[in-house]
């Protein structure tokens, strides 16, 4: 699977929608995109998921659709995300197969041991710090708690991806992937930024000079 390093979750903001925010990132050359719409309606998740593929397949890149496993076949994405109260990832693996990417939300490493004894393909781990972009937010973890769980992981044999997520931005990025972390998921701060396209490609920079240390 490619992307991990930086991955796009969707949201709207006064400037963007859903669409044009996710090509913007796809645009600054981000290769991973989870469509998440929490409170629109299925007809509207298929519309914008439709046309959402339509845009990862002109850029190449991967799509995943939050929470809703009934409409991964129906969008043609290439997995879906479960946050703590959805459906338990073994049932997915059940209905959409081994070819399907299956990730799952994690704060805690018990969390993470849980979601690998299910069958996931990936963790997404938050929140780094607090983040107006997700309701019900768990307790906030830092850099501390992400040195923890992957000191945990390593300890038992897990060695799944881990995701870092919840109001990132480009200064945090060096010392998140310092503790061991996969990669960063970001909204706000690329939709926030005065130029979306620039703020995406300033991540892939930051991630890039990482992977070269």
């Amino acid at each position: 699977m490619k992307g991990f390093g930086l991955q796009f979750i969707t949201h709207e903001n006064g400037r963007y929608s859903t669409l044009s925010g996710a090509e913007a990132a796809l645009h600054g050359g981000c290769r991973w995109v989870q469509l998440r719409m929490k409170d629109a309606a299925s007809e509207e998740i298929v519309r914008a998921g439709k046309a959402l593929r339509c845009l990862c397949d002109k850029y190449g890149a991967t799509m995943l659709i939050d929470d809703h496993v009934e409409l991964v076949r129906e969008i043609g994405a290439d997995g879906v995300h479960l946050g703590r109260e959805d459906m338990p990832p073994a049932e997915a693996r059940r209905l959409l197969g081994d070819n399907t990417i299956i990730g799952g939300t994690a704060n805690t490493f018990e969390d993470i041991e849980r979601l690998w004894k299910q069958g996931v393909d990936y963790i997404g781990m938050g929140p780094y710090r607090f983040t107006t972009t997700k309701k019900r937010l768990s307790p906030v973890l830092g850099v501390e708690g992400y040195v923890a769980a992957v000191e945990r992981c390593r300890e038992a044999g897990i060695t799944l991806p881990i995701v870092a997520i919840g109001g990132i931005e480009v200064a945090d990025v060096e010392s998140i992937m310092r503790t061991g972390v996969t990669g960063v998921a970001v909204s706000g701060a690329i939709l926030g930024a005065a130029d979306p396209v620039a703020e995406t490609r300033r991540f892939l920079s930051v991630l890039r000079d990482w992977e070269k240390e």
